[in-house]
């Protein structure tokens, strides 16, 4: 019922014979009986057709397209789809012996690196980093510039961590391909904007008996309170035969350029393990 509304109680027709002086009733039309069943049929049909849109409409998605399939390859797979020709990776060459004195080993990385002495401290968190949240979990850093906003600090760093690269767990990947990504993801997410890019090295090589592609730049730029205006970046995207790419990640301000050496020796002392 719409609304609690009712219609008053009581007789609405008189009560009694029908006055002698009226006419009598017109007879009954033949063609009424007809009539009136094919109003009722196109009544009954109009209930019919009413309860299939309420149901159609009333079913999950019934009124929807159909949704397509989301992609839930990882952003580096997306971003660098394996070509048709992309040769499998090539059977792991002995590695050179590692150099001599203490490392850090990365296990889930799948890779090894010259550890530092003071000022150079383990690396004791984990910085999912830009855009495509590598996430770098070991390694070594020290701060050179406490507090330089009033609450952040800036750091020296040698970082590494295993970012997921191939497609349906593959043990192959477009490595020219993922070491650019990462390096454009690194300029435009880890450091201040805008900056300018000096590059030093960019090219696919091998470190450690590894195919690698690495990229090395120095970053110009001013944020402030920051007294650093360039710092020179190595990277190294690695394959070391697993569906994640190896990243070695090493940043060092200008302020303290007497470490720049840093970056070419940790490449050089990169191993699989």
């Amino acid at each position: 019922m719409p609304n609690a509304e009712r219609f008053p109680a009581g007789a609405v027709t008189r009560l009694g014979p029908p006055p002698s002086d009226l006419p009598p009733p017109p007879p009954p039309s033949e063609s009424r009986g007809p009539r009136r069943l094919w109003w009722f049929a196109g009544a009954a049909a109009l209930i019919v057709l009413t309860g299939l849109v309420v149901v159609i409409a009333a079913r999950p998605g019934g009124s929807r397209r159909p949704e397509a399939p989301t992609d839930a390859r990882p952003p580096l797979a997306r971003a660098c789809p394996p070509p048709p020709d992309l040769p499998g990776t090539a059977a792991p060459a002995t590695p050179p012996p590692a150099p001599a004195g203490t490392r850090t080993v990365d296990e889930t990385a799948g890779i090894s690196y010259p550890a530092y002495g003071p000022p150079w401290e383990t690396w004791n968190t984990i910085w999912n980093a830009g855009d495509l949240r590598v996430p770098y979990r070991v390694g070594q850093h020290f701060v050179t510039e406490a507090a330089y906003d009033g609450r952040s600090d800036y750091h020296a760093s040698v970082l590494s961590g295993a970012v997921p690269a191939a497609t349906n767990d593959a043990f192959t990947f477009d490595l020219e391909c993922v070491g650019r990504q990462v390096a454009a993801d690194a300029r435009s997410n880890y450091y201040p904007q805008p900056n300018q890019q000096e590059l030093i090295r960019d090219e696919r090589t091998v470190l450690g008996g590894r195919p690698a592609w690495v990229t090395v730049f120095r970053l110009r730029f001013s944020t402030p309170g920051l007294r650093a205006k360039s710092e020179l970046v190595a990277l190294a995207c690695i394959d070391v035969g697993k569906p994640t790419a190896a990243v070695l990640y090493v940043s060092v301000p200008e302020t303290h350029h007497q470490w720049d050496w840093v970056a070419d020796d940790a490449l050089a002392g990169m191993r699989p393990v």
